[in-house]
């Protein structure tokens, strides 16, 4: 099994993001923190939080890189079980077992994610196309006898991958829009 974990290559996403992800902590795209916004009138950290973030669960802050790393089932479970405590405590999910539903789907939608090997690192880039949220999602691969280092000294895209994510707020007893 595979999951996401954030990855913080330099300081950048404490300058991008309102709250920047802990580097290592566990990670889902995100996209449903936006669904009772509306993505034109977003601005400035905001903005780049949707259009470029993956969420840390833990920290609850954003991330512009993520990374695949090999996972236990017991570490899948606590993801699902941080995330459904997140819902509740932050997004107003009116029970548990609604907040889990939503957390499994979400972490599904993550490990879909993880078909590329172990220690790739996947971007997202999100946009609004006829009313509906599109993410697309790029692995960025190490040129040949590099390791990490600067973000933008060293990797190249690998592939783009569009996924119409829906992430259905009705699962939470909210009313349900169009992403």
């Amino acid at each position: 099994m595979r999951l996401l974990r954030t990855i913080a290559l330099d300081p950048s996403d404490t300058f991008v993001f309102d709250v920047a992800s802990v580097s290592g902590e566990w990670a889902v795209s995100g996209a449903f923190r936006f669904c009772d916004l509306d993505p034109a009138r977003l601005s400035g950290k905001a903005r780049a939080a949707f259009r470029g973030g993956f969420l840390g669960v833990q920290s609850w802050g954003w991330s512009t890189l993520v990374q695949i790393v090999p996972a236990t089932e017991d570490d899948c479970r606590t993801l699902i079980e941080l995330l459904a405590g997140q819902l509740m405590d932050r997004f107003g999910a009116p029970d548990l077992a609604t907040a889990r539903g939503a957390a499994e789907e979400e972490v599904a939608f993550a490990q879909a994610l993880c078909t590329h090997p172990v220690s790739s690192l996947i971007a997202v880039h999100r946009s609004v196309s006829d009313g509906e949220v599109r993410e697309s999602f790029r692995r960025l691969q190490l040129r040949e006898g590099q390791g990490h280092g600067k973000a933008f000294s060293f990797m190249e895209v690998e592939d783009d991958v569009e996924h119409d994510h829906d992430l259905h707020p009705a699962d939470m007893g909210q009313e349900p829009r169009n992403r």
